[in-house]
């Protein structure tokens, strides 16, 4: 009987709290929202570290994290969530603790793929930015069946950056953006036409060659742990993303943080607009 009284509880709590949540984010919802919201997801060794939880449990505890975050993004109708999962600055730290951030990886990729996941709830589409050549087969044969496997759903958009730099990210493109220049003059030379050589490349090709290429710019960048650094994080696309640095270590971020970080996005609206309308009014 108490067992069957405490589910009743649990119920009871549950529903009240998802009642919470819609009202919370309906009152959300007469302001502005943010279309896309990035996090550097910082903090998850140092909450181990202060709880002397061994290597890899903070990693574990910042994805239950992310799952809830994600959850309350979708549901007040963000579209696009980007996280900062793995640099590639991060392969130089101890080996033993680089795979057992790839082990955690790659099992909680298979996880997203499970019927009951986050992922078939919201119909979910998953991308993966960076060099995923840096990574072990393994990683990356898993990260490409997820971006394959949910390609064709039209739900909410979550980009994970690993093994990632910006710096990396427009490098690529500058790289890409040259070689598709170089195969158009190639190609005119051989059908007996001309090519404009001089200015070849411009600010479009190299948009087009970027990672994010088709995906938003963010409109919010949320670093946890109180740091104020971008860590060569989206560094193209974040000229006119609200900058937030709330004290928390991801672990530990919540609803009310995020929340938070909302209604500081709304206050700020207006300037925001203003930029973006002056930056589109300069190009053209």
């Amino acid at each position: 009987m108490e067992k069957k009284s405490d589910i009743k509880g649990l119920t009871l709590l549950r529903s009240i709290w998802v009642f919470f949540c819609r009202c919370l984010f309906l009152v959300l919802s007469f302001g502005p929202m943010p279309n896309h919201v990035a996090f550097i997801m910082d903090g998850n060794r140092r909450f181990a570290k202060n709880r002397d939880i061994k290597q890899g449990g903070g990693h574990k505890v910042g994805f239950a994290a992310l799952i809830s975050t994600l959850q309350y993004c979708y549901e007040m109708g963000v579209k696009y969530v980007t996280v900062y999962a793995f640099s590639i600055d991060n392969f130089k730290r101890k080996p033993d603790e680089v795979q057992s951030v790839m082990n955690l990886m790659l099992e909680k990729i298979d996880e997203l793929l499970k019927e009951e996941s986050i992922v078939n709830e919201y119909g979910m589409r998953i991308n993966f930015w960076g060099n995923l050549k840096l990574l072990s087969e393994p990683v990356r044969l898993a990260a490409e069946k997820a971006m394959s496997s949910t390609a064709k759903n039209t739900g909410p958009v979550l980009s994970v950056c690993v093994a990632y730099t910006s710096t990396d990210e427009i490098m690529h493109s500058i790289e890409e953006s040259c070689t598709e220049k170089i195969n158009e003059i190639r190609e005119g030379c051989v059908n007996g036409y001309d090519s404009d050589v001089e200015g070849m490349i411009s600010v479009a090709d190299l948009e087009q060659h970027l990672y994010t290429a088709g995906c938003p710019e963010p409109d919010i960048v949320i670093r946890t742990s109180g740091e104020t650094r971008l860590s060569n994080f989206l560094l193209w696309q974040t000229t006119f993303s609200h900058l937030q640095n709330p004290v928390p270590l991801w672990p530990e971020f919540s609803l009310r943080h995020l929340v938070w970080a909302i209604l500081e996005y709304q206050k700020v609206y207006p300037y925001l607009k203003e930029l973006r309308s002056k930056s589109k009014e300069k190009r053209h």
